[in-house]
């Protein structure tokens, strides 16, 4: 059994703040230069709020993490502490989709630091790439991109590229451009992150495990379902053994394994972790979290292929409604969603609205992607689904010469949505 002291902290939970310190940008480039009054009081705070982040317990991190901010602006603290403060705090919020606040927070700790360092310094760099974070979650590719690429400017300015500081922010981009539907790009950059990390961390770091799970979705998104399970196996023997079987942190496996489960049409054995996957993350994050919804979209996914349409109406409509209202409706996560809601829609013949739904997901996707994005050719799919059952042959024939633009390693096996949000 593990040690607890009297703050109630499991001594197995502080081994793993040093484990998965790569986790989090915050804990790498910590100051450590305090030296005010009051400041050992802040610095106390956020090594508390730490533990608990390397663990994933985001609801005990953030009242610590405030209570930090707080004292930091109401004392006279350094503002090297303000700024740790405000980025502790900004990682936690995203962590939390609490994405408005944690843009808040970060774009100010990067004002801050870029007052206090000069302008290519490394902590610099690492508040850049939460804010990059921050900026996909929200579905802000472009802006993301930009800050990741000024990030990765100033690492390299610092740092070697084959030094192990450069795979955090190689694993990043690559994790963009995945999302953007550069595969091919994607990949090249996780074999590099990861041969960083295998050299410098070593095979069985948690941070290496985080990237083969990357890596892995990668794969699924390819229809490379062998090579994805076998880094998923190698990503969650780690992670148990850092964290345990049923830790929540193993979802974004769970769900990667699940998708892979649904192409081999398992649906039971993918909606087994499915619902593994959304019982932990509602468990700690909560009923309207955006992988709450991400879970319900995929799980809604699984339902419509398994052709089980009542349980596929519950999980579409509750992704919808906690997509909507945590991202808006103009995110990518969002308008995947809406699409699932579209092809239920087409089975219960409520033709107008998946007409609409459709729409609303297409303008969304363009006005994120280019035309060739894979959510695109998803939402067309649908659309044609739509037309031929309204008997519309040239309506149809016009949307399949379309998707067939779409380049052959830009189409995912089948469309994906659930993302690591943890």
């Amino acid at each position: 059994m593990a040690l607890k002291d009297k703050s109630g902290f499991c001594t197995s939970k502080i081994r793993l703040l040093s484990a998965g310190l790569l986790f989090c940008p915050v804990l790498l480039y910590a100051n450590t230069a305090y030296g005010m009054p009051n400041a050992a009081s802040c610095k106390t705070l956020r090594s508390m709020a730490r533990v608990y982040m390397a663990y994933g317990e985001y609801a005990k991190a953030q009242p610590l993490a405030e209570q930090a901010l707080t004292l930091a602006k109401t004392t006279n603290a350094s503002d090297t502490e303000l700024c740790s403060s405000l980025l502790d705090l900004a990682y936690v919020y995203d962590k939390q989709g609490r994405l408005s606040e944690a843009e808040k927070m970060c774009e100010l700790s990067v004002k801050l630091q870029e007052k206090i360092y000069y302008k290519g310094h490394p902590y610099i760099a690492h508040a850049l790439r939460t804010l990059s974070s921050i900026y996909q979650g929200q579905g802000r590719y472009r802006d993301a991109r930009a800050v990741l690429d000024r990030a990765m400017a100033i690492m390299l300015k610092c740092h070697l590229p084959e030094d192990r500081a450069i795979a955090p922010f190689e694993a990043e981009i690559a994790g963009l451009l995945t999302a953007q539907g550069c595969f091919t790009d994607a990949e090249s950059y996780y074999m590099h992150a990861l041969d960083l990390l295998k050299s410098n961390y070593g095979p069985e770091h948690l941070y290496t495990a985080s990237v083969l799970t990357s890596l892995a979705e990668l794969y699924v998104l390819q229809g490379r379902y062998p090579d994805a399970e076998a880094l998923l196996n190698r990503a969650v023997a780690i992670q148990e053994k850092a964290y345990g079987p049923e830790h929540h942190l193993l979802a974004p496996a769970w769900v990667t394994m699940a998708k892979i489960c649904e192409a081999k049409k398992d649906y039971a054995e993918a909606e087994r972790l499915l619902c593994s996957a959304l019982t932990a993350v509602e468990k700690t994050q909560g009923l309207r979290h955006p992988f709450t919804g991400e879970i319900l979209t995929l799980m809604g996914q699984v339902y419509l292929d398994a052709g089980n349409y009542t349980q596929a109406e519950t999980a579409c409509l509750r992704a919808v409604d906690i997509l909507e209202t945590s991202l808006g409706a103009n995110n990518d996560h969002t308008a995947m969603a809406f699409n699932n809601l579209a092809r239920l829609y087409i089975y219960q013949r409520k033709y107008s609205q998946a007409r609409d739904l459709c729409l609303k997901a297409l303008n969304t996707l363009e006005s994120i992607f280019d035309r060739n994005h894979p959510y695109v050719a998803d939402v067309l799919n649908t659309m044609a689904q739509l037309h031929e059952k309204a008997a519309d042959v040239l309506e149809v024939a016009k949307l399949q010469q379309r998707i067939e633009t779409v380049p052959a390693d830009k189409q995912p096996a089948y469309a994906s949505v659930a993302k690591d949000r943890l």
